[in-house]
């Protein structure tokens, strides 16, 4: 199975970053995290992104507050699959991030989630990889019918 390569632009993106890792975790698939920003260590995060795919990897999940370039830089520098996370910041309450994330140019994609949406960004990123992997899309799918089967549950509680 392919790798997801997780990116954080500082060490205090991580709290956001670890519910990524904890629902990649939880589908078995693999992942690295690593610490690279795009103003501070770009010669670090480019080398990332262009060595992602001889490296195992699959999709990368970029995660970012305030200029939020990160997975802009990302998706410039491979053709991989790039979520991008928007952190929220003191400044602007990661509306920054977010607009700075989701707008990027045509060709140079990122699939952007929610403000400090770690967790949708690892089930899409476990979604994009079971395109290829047929264990991983049942278990996606077992989840997913899980998740139905707990709404009618608690609708038939409520209709006793």
């Amino acid at each position: 199975m392919k790798k997801v390569g997780i990116v954080m632009g500082s060490k205090s993106d991580l709290p956001v970053v670890e519910k990524a890792a904890g629902v990649l975790a939880d589908f078995g698939v693999p992942y690295e995290m690593h610490i690279y920003s795009a103003h501070r260590t770009p010669d670090e995060a480019r080398d990332f992104a262009r060595t992602a795919k001889e490296k195992g990897f699959g999709v990368i999940i970029a995660a970012a507050g305030m200029a939020a370039h990160l997975a802009g830089a990302m998706a410039a520098n491979t053709v991989l699959p790039v979520i991008g996370i928007p952190c929220k910041s003191a400044a602007l309450d990661g509306m920054d991030a977010l607009l700075a994330t989701v707008q990027m140019p045509s060709g140079i994609p990122v699939a952007t989630v929610a403000i400090d949406g770690a967790k949708n960004a690892a089930f899409l990123a476990a979604e994009i990889l079971a395109v290829t992997d047929e264990d991983l899309s049942a278990k996606l799918a077992a989840y997913r019918a899980a998740q139905a089967e707990e709404i009618l549950k608690n609708d038939r509680e409520l209709n006793r």
